[in-house]
């Protein structure tokens, strides 16, 4: 059999499993033969002779390009393809038994998936997962579990249950948002076409300056902050590097500018380089209201009797994320009846604070934990003596409850002198970003 007949005969066999790349096929063939006969400047095609300057027009550019089905690094279109999300009580071990593997395979994969991703473990309900089998074949080779945009779990079905994580690569634009208010905050921001999280981020950086709950028509912002894009979808907000607000009953602007200094000067500043956060932030959660205050004289809900409220209570949905208010040591965690799931936080040698009725704790937290100012310690929910999902709040003075809403708190440290012509800058570059925004324009990307 001589070359020609050789591939001829190859391309014979993969057009009968692959009829999409026919064209691919027979731009192949004219190739490989060329190469092969190249010292007699033609192509053989069943006894004709083709001038080689006959075969120089025909160009690859006039054959379509069929760009291949790739996901996970696999190109599906050569897999037998099986797509699901995890049902309520399936298990990653109910799976591949289904799928033809043993209960010794399910082990393996336990203990080798611990180092990589606890597979077993943190198997969700609603998220993604792929069997990819190679055609021909009846059991799977491939297992992907998609836990997060940003990442997903690969399993080598045919090697030993082998595991690998794969974090996608993330691009950050910079963007920049303006909005006026017509009815909420809420409703503001989803006419701009931005997602909750950006509120959210804006609510970080303005909360010492504006008061959310008291938003009013006619108020204005803009905000510079980092969209995430995998793919050329957004998936997520970073960071804000600075953000506006104007008052419309008063015209006053508040400026805000993100600045790392190194060490304790890193946060939100003023214009003039003076740190936006106090000591404590105003509340322990977001988007929320005050349905009980603190009261010496409270009528108990529950008890039917009058009993001292001193706490502030704070109502939002269950699962609401608690944060903590300032910097600490987690002192008490724990549960009694009349408090709930409650955490208990030292700031210093003045000020304690509480949380009570969490429906439960954020992970990582126990009692001797670091927590910083911001950082998610609990959710909302109801347990103890709760009529409905909120969290209470308490504030300690020297061994004594307080109500803190009437508490003054020295204003933290601001900039030293060395640092302030840094920060100028950052300031000046961030201040002309939003100076340029178009007032009739709701969102606009710019380069970061």
């Amino acid at each position: 059999m001589d070359k020609i007949d050789f591939v001829k005969r190859k391309t014979t066999l993969f057009l009968k499993n692959n009829k999409k790349y026919l064209l691919y096929s027979l731009v192949l063939i004219v190739v490989v033969s060329s190469i092969f006969i190249s010292e007699k400047n033609s192509f053989v095609n069943q006894g004709s002779v083709v001038p080689t300057d006959l075969l120089r027009k025909a160009k690859l550019g006039e054959f379509p390009i069929v760009q291949p089905n790739m996901k996970y690094g696999f190109v599906l279109d050569t897999f037998q393809v099986l797509e699901g999300e995890v049902k309520p009580n399936e298990t990653i071990g109910e799976l591949l038994l289904d799928n033809g593997f043993t209960g010794g395979d399910v082990h393996s994969l336990a203990e080798k998936s611990k180092e990589v991703y606890d597979l077993v473990r943190n198997f969700r309900v609603g998220k993604s997962y792929m069997f990819l089998t190679r055609r021909g074949e009846e059991k799977p080779s491939w297992f992907v579990y998609e836990p997060n945009v940003y990442e997903y779990v690969v399993v080598d079905l045919e090697n030993g249950m082998e595991v690998r994580k794969e974090e996608r690569p993330v691009e950050v634009k910079e963007a920049v948002l303006h909005g006026q208010i017509n009815s909420s905050l809420w409703v503001a921001i989803e006419e701009t076409g931005a997602s909750m999280e950006v509120a959210a981020k804006m609510e970080d950086a303005l909360e010492t300056s504006v008061d959310f709950s008291h938003v009013q028509v006619g108020d204005e912002f803009k905000l510079v902050y980092d969209e995430k894009y995998i793919e050329g979808k957004r998936v997520g907000v970073g960071n804000v590097h600075a953000a506006y607000y104007k008052q419309a009953d008063s015209d006053k602007e508040h400026y805000v500018f993100w600045f790392d200094g190194g060490g304790e000067h890193v946060g939100f500043y003023d214009q003039e380089g003076r740190p936006m956060k106090g000591r404590f932030l105003k509340a322990p959660v977001k988007y929320t209201r005050i349905s009980s205050r603190y009261n010496p004289r409270r009528f108990h809900p529950v008890l039917k009797r009058v009993r001292p409220h001193l706490g502030t209570d704070y109502a939002a949905p269950t699962g609401t994320p608690i944060y903590a208010v300032g910097n600490g040591v987690v002192v008490a965690k724990g549960y009694t009846k009349g408090n709930g799931n409650y955490i208990k936080i030292k700031h210093d040698k003045v000020y304690q604070t509480q949380y009570l009725h969490m429906s439960g704790f954020a992970k990582g937290i126990k009692k001797g934990s670091y927590v910083s100012q911001g950082q998610v310690i609990g959710y909302v929910g109801s347990t103890g003596l709760a009529t409905g999902p909120h969290v209470c709040f308490r504030f300690w003075k020297n061994g004594k409850q307080i109500n803190h809403l009437r508490e003054y708190f020295p204003p933290s440290k601001p900039l030293p002198d060395e640092l302030l012509p840094e920060f100028f800058k950052v300031r000046d570059v961030y201040m002309e970003k939003l100076k340029a925004v178009d007032s009739s324009v709701a969102m606009d990307e710019t380069a970061p």
